[in-house]
């Protein structure tokens, strides 16, 4: 009984010992590894993708997805704060449907997923879905970054955030489904493209007031200014054409019809020195080159992608992003030979591109 009892002293006096020699368990705080800044060697390029409800975010030195995170619901309009510290995103909680489907019984809409999202660019965390009204799709900043301007698409409005007090303040009545969204240089003036109704409004961002109403070409898209912010380029989808705009007056000065028919404008980009306007052309599989000296195309560059639509450029200038919504990639461009360097995969569906400083 004796030689029993000894044995189970010595059992649990080694028990206590193997206790009290372990580690003492790290707090919290320790455990949960901090997440690491992202490290690239070149530009990160930002690429919304519609219908897997991610961001993609490639490196511009190696051409390769380095990271992905969830945002919402149909993530469309992407850009980069004026500051470069915080990426937005817009959400729609309505189903995708194609032109076509109009007059059909539109499926119910998830009027909680509307919203822009902030993600800091430095932990690529949300910081926090903003209000925007119905159905955002494109935005644009004040050069200072306090507001914002979204194209709320079925309400036929935009609506104007306030980004200190994180709220809608205003709503500015325009005309059916407006998409594309852009500030001129000083930002004096927004444009809004109205696609059903073919007309952009220029918005005084003083008074938030149309200012002027400019007749365009059909279904026009997207807008993009020359950076000394004289000329607007407004890209018209089933005109195959470009309405070249006087953005001082606020009227049409002249018209860039494509030569392929099939070319479906869309995207627009301005190259750093103002002499270059990028436009991709969805169903035409193209980017063409146009001079903003003369107005004319100078370069086309062909089987690009399958309907490339958002586009982007690198701060030098030298090389194009698409954004080729059916085969879920993006392709990297070449400027100045015009070749396709390679083409990435992403998301599905990817839609919108924005390239940091």
């Amino acid at each position: 009984m004796a030689s029993w009892r000894r044995r189970l002293l010595d059992l649990l006096l080694l028990a206590v010992m193997a206790a009290c020699s372990k580690p003492s368990a790290k707090p919290a705080a320790e455990e949960t590894s901090e997440a690491k800044p992202l490290i690239v060697r070149g530009q990160r390029v930002y690429v919304s993708n519609e219908d897997s409800n991610e961001i993609s975010i490639i490196d511009s030195a190696t051409q390769a997805v380095v990271k992905t995170i969830f945002v919402g619901k149909r993530p469309r309009g992407i850009r980069l704060a004026p500051d470069g510290k915080t990426l937005y995103v817009a959400l729609s909680g309505s189903p995708r449907a194609p032109p076509n489907a109009r007059d059909a019984a539109p499926p119910t809409p998830d009027r909680k997923a509307d919203g822009i999202a902030a993600v800091d660019v430095a932990t690529l965390a949300i910081l926090r879905n903003l209000p925007s009204g119905q159905d955002p799709e494109s935005f644009d900043l004040t050069p200072d970054g306090k507001l914002m301007y979204v194209s709320n698409e079925e309400s036929a409005q935009a609506s104007l955030l306030d980004l200190s007090a994180w709220k809608v303040v205003q709503t500015i009545p325009l005309d059916e489904e407006p998409e594309g969204v852009t500030m001129k240089p000083a930002g004096d003036v927004v444009y809004v493209t109205s696609e059903a109704a073919n007309k952009v409004f220029a918005i005084d961002t003083k008074t938030n007031k149309v200012i002027a109403t400019i007749e365009t070409g059909p279904r026009p898209r997207g807008v993009v200014f020359t950076p000394d912010g004289v000329l607007g380029y407004i890209t018209e989808e089933q005109g195959a054409s470009i309405t070249v705009v006087d953005a001082k007056e606020h009227k049409p000065r002249t018209q860039i019809k494509l030569e392929n028919a099939a070319a479906r404008p869309m995207g627009a980009v301005v190259a750093p020195d103002g002499k270059t306007v990028y436009v991709s052309t969805g169903r035409g599989s193209a980017v063409v080159y146009i001079d903003t000296a003369d107005q004319k195309v100078i370069k086309v560059v062909d089987n690009v992608g399958v309907r490339p639509w958002g586009i982007g450029i690198t701060p030098d200038g030298k090389t194009l992003y698409t954004a080729n919504g059916p085969s879920n990639d993006v392709s990297v461009i070449d400027v100045a030979s015009g070749r396709i360097v390679t083409r990435i995969k992403v998301g599905s569906l990817p839609w919108g591109i924005a390239v940091s400083r």
